[in-house]
């Protein structure tokens, strides 16, 4: 299950893209200097279709839809991931993995940010961070972080 802990109205997560960001807590990787500690803890209610259609009707302009977390539940990523795509938005996940697991169905996603936060590299805005941000393009992933940091 995917728990919902807030959202927000984005426009930095994903380049060109007016973006509903959903937080997802119950994060299982506990990063030290995580900018949202609150995330590792069971907030908010579970994430549904009710709840997805009505945010959805609420913000009718967004042109893609991000997971913020979900790395607890990938099997819900990607049920959420689906009914995003039939609802004609486009789809972003953002994990703290590593790496995606093996045979993870990239073509569900438009955009996907692997790593976890390390602090002494930053986040996708720093020219030394571990963390990629990846278009989905034909199957394929492009990396895309340069778009992120600023020369």
């Amino acid at each position: 299950m995917l728990r919902l802990a807030d959202y927000d109205i984005v426009f930095q997560e994903v380049p060109d893209e007016t973006t509903l960001a959903l937080n997802l807590s119950e994060c299982p990787h506990h990063c030290p200097g995580c900018h949202s500690p609150q995330l590792a803890t069971s907030l908010g209610e579970e994430l549904t279709l009710p709840i997805l259609d009505n945010l959805l009707a609420t913000y009718p302009y967004v042109t893609c839809v991000a997971m913020m977390g979900g790395d607890n539940d990938l099997d819900s990523v990607l049920k959420v991931a689906g009914a995003i795509r039939l609802r004609k938005k486009k789809v972003a996940w953002y994990t703290g993995l590593t790496e995606l697991p093996i045979d993870w169905p990239i073509d569900q996603f438009d955009f996907i940010k692997v790593g976890p936060y390390v602090e002494a590299l930053g986040g996708l805005k720093s020219p030394t961070t571990n963390q990629r941000f990846y278009r989905i393009v034909d199957g394929k992933m492009e990396d895309c972080t340069a778009l992120f940091q600023t020369k």
